[in-house]
């Protein structure tokens, strides 16, 4: 398989600090020919951006997540105390670096106990910095589709609802307002029904695949450390429910992505 495109990555986790630069370099000889490698707070951005300038198929995405908002040793509580406008100030000249393609990974959570206002400002806040910049999001939502639906529709930004967990029904206004949706690892699993129907929903053309690497590894790979060459298993799903084979929806999502972060 050729031309895999992962979207939604996270290769400075720890969980990859013993051989980082091996699976990274072993990625392009397997097929992979772009990853998103997203931010979740100022403390990972050196290290996304450095991955993206050692690595010409890697595209950085910088941002503040909002469980970054509740994490002891995320910058957002360790450096700046809570005060994300701060972190978002000192963020901000880092966009001006040609490897940096969105603005992400941000969002709301009410799966962790985050505090609700803190957060929707903080997301309506890199909103704004989207769209000031000409950038797309790269958007989680998880468990808080009311408020995030409403955002949206107040700010209707350019992007991509990361893992999409919504309705089809809501897919279809999502995808009318231009809104690409992330399908990973999840696709495959066997309670994904919802999951599937909504790619159904949706417009070939706004469909991007993506790992949330090293979590959310597919079946057959489940349990294991999650990386972007097993997106050839997310492929084989996808493929399932358009009726294709998955080489072709690795090139239909791989231009996709180059369309969205415009590459």
């Amino acid at each position: 398989m050729t031309n895999i495109f992962d979207t939604h990555a996270h290769y400075c986790s720890h969980r990859f600090d013993a051989d980082r630069d091996a699976v990274l370099a072993a990625l392009p000889v397997n097929g992979v020919c772009g990853v998103v490698e997203c931010a979740t707070h100022s403390g990972d951005a050196a290290g996304v951006l450095a991955l993206a300038h050692r690595y010409p198929f890697v595209h950085a995405a910088l941002g503040i997540h909002p469980e970054s908002l509740i994490e002891a040793d995320a910058a957002t509580v360790a450096v700046y105390g809570g005060d994300w406008r701060a972190e978002l100030d000192a963020l901000r000249p880092l966009f001006a670096d040609p490897v940096v393609v969105a603005v992400g990974e941000i969002g709301l959570d009410r799966h962790w106990p985050v505090p609700e206002q803190a957060q929707r400002e903080l997301f309506a806040a890199q909103l704004e910095l989207a769209a000031e910049l000409g950038l797309p999001c790269s958007i989680h939502d998880r468990e808080a589709h009311a408020d995030m639906y409403a955002l949206l529709r107040q700010y209707r930004p350019r992007g991509v609802l990361h893992c999409y967990s919504g309705s089809a029904e809501d897919a279809r206004w999502l995808a009318a307002q231009g809104l690409y949706f992330g399908f990973g690892g999840s696709l495959t699993y066997k309670n994904a029904r919802r999951a599937r129907e909504a790619l159904a929903a949706v417009p070939r053309t706004q469909v991007l695949l993506e790992t949330d690497c090293p979590y959310m590894a597919p079946e057959p790979v489940r349990g294991t450390r999650n990386d972007s060459r097993n997106i050839i298993h997310v492929a084989a799903a996808v493929a399932e429910v358009w009726g294709t084979d998955a080489q072709s929806v690795l090139d239909r999502t791989a231009q996709n992505a180059r369309e969205l972060f415009k590459l």
